[in-house]
């Protein structure tokens, strides 16, 4: 039976959602979580901001030994998403190990920037 691989805690501090978009691209930004284990990974997501409250157990299941993309423009609770244009920082806890990287595409100008970076993990 394949291991869980990774932490079960997994900091981004920096994270934000351009409200403009230039071209056919739109900027968007992905939590990509790898389960290498051989049962579903359980996700909660917290999102913190500056000046407001964080939205709290956003739940997320990744199947087991699979890898998922995560829009962070689709995470939500309760009627309540991440605004455009708003820094924000994220939390992903898991109910098991898994590896988890952030992705940003910013399409705010003809030339488009891709950002790649792993998560902040927690022992």
């Amino acid at each position: 039976m394949p291991q869980a691989t990774g932490e079960k805690r997994w900091f981004i501090p920096d994270a934000y959602i351009p409200e403009h978009s230039a071209g056919q691209l739109t900027s968007h930004e992905s939590v990509c979580v790898l389960n290498t284990a051989s049962d579903d990974a359980l996700l909660q997501f917290t999102i913190y901001f500056e000046d407001r409250e964080p939205i709290e157990d956003i739940l997320v299941v990744v199947p087991a030994r699979r890898t998922r993309h995560i829009r962070t423009s689709s995470l939500a609770k309760d009627g309540k998403s991440i605004p455009p244009g708003v820094p924000y920082a994220i939390e992903v806890r898991s109910d098991i190990k898994v590896i988890v990287q952030y992705s940003r595409l910013d399409a705010t100008q003809a030339e488009n920037a891709l950002m790649s970076v792993m998560a902040f993990p927690i022992h």
